[in-house]
């Protein structure tokens, strides 16, 4: 999965100038049904959501190489719907994204594979993420607000692996996650801090909001072009607390 990639997040994250490509895994087990419950483990305080428009390899992409705009049809399969589920507790605290993104139901996938045409490709920038939580509109951006773009990702990718048919690339979120930056001026006063001050201050402060799921929230994702040409389903998928 990539970090950071979109404009719109990086600020709402509190980035500023050049934001390095970075990526991170996410357990092959967290993967789960469009429709499928998403359920908050019992020490997670605060749930997340980020839409996502994965890619699935269609072909091996071996270790050193480039893939240009053009290359994309014989490398990627397909589309599909994801969201980026992630336990911001644990995330922040542990600087830890492989546990806080991985626990299962933690990547809601599908409804739908699109398998894409290659003159399909040049209709990415008009895909529209969008994701709603109990019919409040969080999330909605196009894929021109994209930082490293498909073709330039899969490229750093293969700088250090190679990526198997079936694969598959989460591509990063827009801008709308509950999580935001603390201004600037907590965020200096918090570096003085020792680190279990600064984070339960934090924290402290991230309990007074209302966007992270709670039990019975209901999350409704799409990904689209305006068109229709490109169309990756709808998810619904309900929260609920483990039991």
């Amino acid at each position: 999965a990539q970090m950071v990639n979109y404009r719109s997040h990086a600020k709402d994250s509190g980035f500023t100038g050049d934001i390095p490509p970075t990526f991170f895994r996410k357990a092959s087990g967290s993967v789960s049904g469009p429709h499928d419950t998403i359920i908050r483990p019992a020490h997670v305080k605060f749930l997340d959501y980020e839409v996502e428009l994965g890619l699935v390899m269609g072909a091996t992409l071996p270790v050193g190489t480039v893939v240009e705009e053009q290359d994309l049809p014989r490398y990627v399969a397909g589309l599909v719907l994801t969201n980026d589920v992630s336990a911001r507790d644990v995330q922040l605290t542990k600087t830890q994204f492989y546990e806080s993104k991985s626990y299962p139901t933690f990547t809601p996938t599908g409804p739908y594979l699109a398998l894409l045409e290659p003159e399909d490709f040049t209709h990415l920038l008009n895909l529209r993420l969008r994701l709603s939580v109990n019919g409040v509109s969080r999330q909605d951006r196009t894929l021109a607000d994209m930082i490293v773009r498909p073709a330039q990702a899969l490229t750093l990718l293969a700088r250090f692996q190679t990526l198997a048919p079936g694969d598959l690339l989460l591509t990063g979120t827009p801008g709308g996650t509950a999580l935001k930056a603390p201004p600037k001026a907590a965020e200096k006063i918090g570096a003085l801090l020792p680190p279990a001050l600064k984070w339960k201050a934090f924290f402290k402060g991230q309990a007074k909001n209302p966007k992270y799921l709670r039990n019975g929230d209901l999350i409704t994702a799409t990904i689209a072009t305006p068109d229709g040409r490109i169309d990756l389903g709808e998810q619904r998928t309900p929260i609920a607390d483990a039991s």
